[in-house]
């Protein structure tokens, strides 16, 4: 992947694996990583202009005094295909942006799948064998991997790979007393448990119910990290509405979510997320250390790495604790050099040394 003028990223390329854990000080890059995926995910929605709306409008985004447009290019690899090579350019103009190029091939010597510049734009239309301009009016503002008809699986496959992208923030997950995820909740069926938590005890249940080995080890999970765990409980507080209760060894009545600690909820959130049988082509992951005991991050760590066997997992972090349950190939560093960003695998440099540096 690489990325070119979007915030502290002027120039930057890097291999992204199957987990990547960022590293680095307060403003260096590693957030900005996580917003180019958001972008690209909302993109591939039809949903670049809200997205470049809620950064502040591309002004925001562009690197300070240094660019006047932002690109991206990221290759997806196939298991008996030859990569797909995507690439994205957003010029500033005005004080809006245009779509400066976009560009889909199989990074063979097939023709392109999507070949734009500005406003000539063209596609390849299977029946015809060649590339052909749109007959409809395209928007200037969406990307034409967005708009073009779904006529070939191949860009197809990649536009809803990179929409799927979804992005978690253990530190935005609201563990108040009034919290969704704290009260009872509707009984329908989902594998997931929600941005928030709005999900959690409804995914849980339905977990038990439809797939009880998923759930088992979420239990077995839990005991690991908390002793004093026996179970979970769903009893019924309406029609249609499951509370769920945690029940502990060394008491007689189990405690009920309003009455478990933060540290817990979130645990119990970032667990069942990372075992969701649903997970996203890519997820993102913001500082899920989050409130956890240091204990806990080691067998957190081993958690993200069953994930990233079926999810490209992408997390930032600034833990010291948490890298150092994990292996060197598996972190990326994240620094400053004349206020731009620059990365690096721990497996290319002495990370032991790098993290006596960092505190």
């Amino acid at each position: 992947m690489s990325i070119a003028g979007f915030r502290r990223l002027f120039s930057v390329e890097m291999e992204m694996r199957p987990l990547t854990v960022m590293i680095g000080a307060n403003g260096v890059g590693k957030t900005s990583i996580l917003e180019v995926f958001s972008l690209l995910s909302a993109s591939a929605q039809g949903q670049l202009k809200v997205i470049l709306s809620q950064f502040g409008g591309i002004q925001d985004i562009l690197t300070y005094d240094k660019a006047e447009a932002v690109r991206f290019q990221i290759s997806m690899e196939r298991p008996t295909e030859t990569p797909l090579s995507y690439s994205l350019t957003l010029n500033l103009k005005g004080m809006s942006y245009e779509i400066g190029s976009e560009s889909l091939s199989t990074g063979d010597d097939a023709k392109p799948l999507i070949e734009a510049n500005r406003t000539d734009i063209r596609y390849f239309r299977p029946e015809d064998n060649k590339l052909v301009r749109p007959t409809w009016e395209p928007s200037p503002f969406e990307t034409s991997l967005f708009q073009m008809p779904k006529l070939s699986q191949t860009p197809e496959i990649l536009r809803q790979q990179l929409a799927s992208i979804t992005y978690y923030s253990a530190y935005a997950l609201n563990v108040g007393y009034h919290a969704p995820i704290r009260l009872p909740q509707k009984m329908q069926p989902t594998t997931h448990p929600g941005r928030y938590g709005e999900e959690l005890v409804a995914c849980l249940f339905y977990l038990r119910e439809t797939d009880r080995t998923r759930f088992e080890i979420i239990e077995d999970t839990l005991a690991v990290a908390f002793p004093s765990f026996e179970r979970l409980d769903f009893p019924p507080v309406a029609a249609g509405t499951l509370a769920m209760t945690w029940k502990e060894k060394n008491f007689s009545k189990p405690l009920y979510m309003n009455q478990l600690s933060e540290g817990i909820l979130r645990f119990l959130w970032l667990i069942t997320l990372l075992h969701s049988p649903d997970l996203s082509a890519v997820t993102l992951i913001d500082e899920p250390e989050v409130s956890l005991h240091p204990q806990l991050l080691s067998i957190l760590t081993d958690v993200m790495s069953e994930a990233s066997e079926h999810t490209q997992l992408i997390v930032a972090t600034h833990s010291e604790r948490l890298i150092l349950f994990l292996e060197p190939e598996q972190v990326l560093v994240v620094d400053q050099e004349e206020g731009l960003a620059q990365v690096r695998w721990a497996d290319t440099l002495d990370l032991e040394a790098w993290l006596s540096e960092y505190y």
